[in-house]
């Protein structure tokens, strides 16, 4: 099992664990405890499933920026790209590029320990250009159901066409609403991150995956950085 799946399944369980064995937890407090963890456990299940399969997500950032997250279950590979820059992840490198002012410079790296999966470093530079991760999203909710003040409203909804779960939550003086569709990718995201305000919202889904989305921006001056091995 990729090294991030089993990250989201820990993150779940924990809570899980951490709210149903307060024995002296009066019955209410109990079951909104349990509520919390069941809602954390289930978005965690569909992100997981869904890093594991072929798909497209197309995002519009704050400001009207353009973003999109694309991966392929065969090829295992997923690349991240928002107006400046792009990461692509595959099996034989990491894989950087910076087109800000309108020349694309790339530089590859070694691969991650994954297996072709992004790493939490790759999703923490992904998190610095704008684009919230599902496990940014996790860790996020698995906070605020270990908070016994933070309050989770759940409620539905149709994004790009597609149907989501959602939830708005309140709690030690942060405010964040996130959904998550049927097929396990975020649907919206507002709140804040790493001390930033952060903004998505989904705006075309799709399971057929074009390989050109895996590509190097044109043009792009390219710097190899991985090691030889004999």
């Amino acid at each position: 099992m990729p090294a991030v799946s089993t990250t989201l399944r820990v993150l779940a369980a924990s809570v899980i664990a951490s709210l149903t064995v307060t024995g002296c937890q009066a019955l209410d407090d109990a079951g909104q405890a349990l509520g919390r963890a069941d809602l954390v456990n289930d978005l965690a299940a569909r992100m997981d499933r869904a890093l594991e399969q072929t798909w497209i997500a197309d995002y519009q950032l704050a400001g009207g920026r353009a973003a999109s997250i694309a991966q392929t279950k065969e090829p295992l590979r997923s690349a991240y790209t928002w107006p400046e820059g792009k990461i692509t992840v595959t099996q034989q490198a990491v894989t950087r590029c910076d087109t800000a002012g309108g020349h694309a410079s790339c530089t590859v790296l070694p691969p991650v320990l994954t297996a072709g999966k992004p790493s939490v470093v790759v999703y923490t530079e992904v998190g610095k250009h704008g684009l919230v991760t599902p496990p940014a999203v996790i860790r996020l909710l698995t906070q605020a159901a270990l908070d016994p003040a933070a309050t989770i409203i759940q409620s539905d909804t149709t994004l790009a066409g597609h149907h989501a779960t959602c939830v708005d939550v309140t709690g030690a003086g942060d405010h964040f609403t996130a959904c998550v569709t049927t097929e396990g990718v975020l649907g919206s995201f507002t709140g804040t991150l790493a001390g930033k305000p952060a903004e998505l919202a989904l705006t075309r889904y799709s399971e057929t995956v074009d390989a050109a989305a895996f590509d190097v921006p044109p043009g792009a001056a390219m710097v190899d950085r991985r090691t030889a091995t004999s």
